[in-house]
């Protein structure tokens, strides 16, 4: 996945996303993920609240999409990371 936005953290299988506009993704590959037993990407929408970058929920109301999605190979994830800084 390339450089697309300031990585707030990386734990256990996760890499959170914060960009100017308050909207972020938290994208991860684990055993828990859709497709992570195949070595494949799950991402999600997430909005910060406030400047604690750890004031942030996800959301489901955006015209990237109404839900995580799943089974994602690392370009398509790089693309929904361009979709979600532009929002």
């Amino acid at each position: 996945m390339s450089k697309v936005g300031h990585v707030i953290s990386r734990e256990l299988g996760r890499v959170k996303y914060r960009f100017p506009n308050n909207y972020g993704a938290s994208v991860i590959q684990n055993e828990m993920s859709y497709g992570g037993d195949k070595g494949l990407y799950e991402i999600a929408v997430i909005k910060y609240h406030s400047d604690d970058d750890e004031d942030w929920s996800i959301t489901y109301d955006t015209p990237v999409t109404d839900d995580v999605i799943g089974y994602l190979h690392p370009n398509k994830v790089d693309m929904y990371l361009l979709e979600i800084k532009a929002l």
